[in-house]
């Protein structure tokens, strides 16, 4: 399957809004508030046009079909501001296919094209052991778990990996 990373622009909302609620709603991987309306659950994932330093951006087929999003900042601002970090969802159909990879991949050569020394995900939910094995795959480590940090909806509580990689 071919799939194209590119940055996101307003009317890829339409698009991404049902994976965001797919992935927020199953409430395995994020902690986001499935109660979001749309209005808050575009102003939390789409980046402002024109903010230094950040970015959304859509994974598509070749028939221009969103498949994923991702989202890329700096971790913290002012002292912290030369780490990058990011947010990914991939549509349940598409899960298993290259995207997170293609996703991922697009921020690690943006971010280093961006000046970040390093990337750093605060939050990676232990228990999703797809994206604990691709970001590990891609170069990243965990550095720590704070315990019990995650309500996940059939497991209980469970830790959540804060997770790095430097770039060149």
């Amino acid at each position: 399957m071919s799939i194209q990373v590119r940055t996101a622009v307003a009317e890829d909302w339409a698009a991404i809004l049902p994976i965001f609620r797919e992935v927020v709603d199953a409430g395995e991987t994020y902690a986001y508030d499935p109660t979001l309306s749309d209005e808050q659950a575009r102003a939390l994932w789409m980046t402002p046009s024109g903010a230094v330093k950040s970015r959304t951006t859509v994974a598509v087929d070749a028939e221009g079909i969103v498949l994923g999003t991702a989202n890329m900042y700096p971790n913290r601002p002012g002292p912290g501001a030369h780490v990058a970090s990011g947010s990914f969802m991939v549509a349940g159909s598409a899960r298993g296919r290259g995207v997170g990879r293609a996703l991922c991949g697009d921020m690690i050569e943006w971010s280093t094209a961006e000046g970040f020394r390093s990337i750093q995900f605060n939050a990676v939910v232990e228990s999703n052991a797809s994206a604990v094995h691709l970001w590990q795959a891609l170069g990243f480590r965990i550095i720590g778990t704070v315990p019990e940090a995650f309500l996940h909806p059939t497991l209980g509580y469970v830790g959540l990996h804060v997770m790095h990689r430097p770039l060149p």
